[in-house]
């Protein structure tokens, strides 16, 4: 799967994870409405998006073929990977340079490091 997507991709990806599956004219009128495209627009995205392994259009009707979830995760880890060389801490690190997070945020991470440690 290639992640590497364009600000307008990535609203256009979001559009389609909201709705989906969706006929292909359907998703012509939502990106109409959002983006004021007009239909070769929308399938020029479509297909690249899908050669890009995101989604699949079969027989009129788009899905994805890689979740939100899935896909924004394997985002985060490229990140990780090229800006931090791997470093979990130091991506944390920069993140929260100079943010505050309230008890409950950090309550919830370490709830996250304690499921880790037991192996969930």
């Amino acid at each position: 799967m290639d992640i590497e997507l364009g600000n307008i991709q990535e609203r256009f990806a979001d559009l389609v994870w909201a709705n989906e599956p969706l006929a292909s004219g359907e998703l012509v009128k939502l990106c109409e409405n959002e983006f004021n495209w007009k239909k070769p627009t929308t399938y020029t995205v479509l297909r690249k998006l899908c050669e890009k392994g995101l989604f699949k259009n079969e027989n009129g009707i788009v899905s994805a073929l890689v979740s939100k979830d899935d896909f924004y995760s394997a985002k985060s880890k490229q990140i990780i990977e090229e800006s931090y060389e791997g470093s979990l801490p130091a991506f944390i690190a920069a993140f929260m340079s100079g943010k505050k997070i309230s008890v409950k945020e950090a309550d919830e991470i370490q709830q996250m490091i304690d499921r880790f440690r037991k192996g969930d």
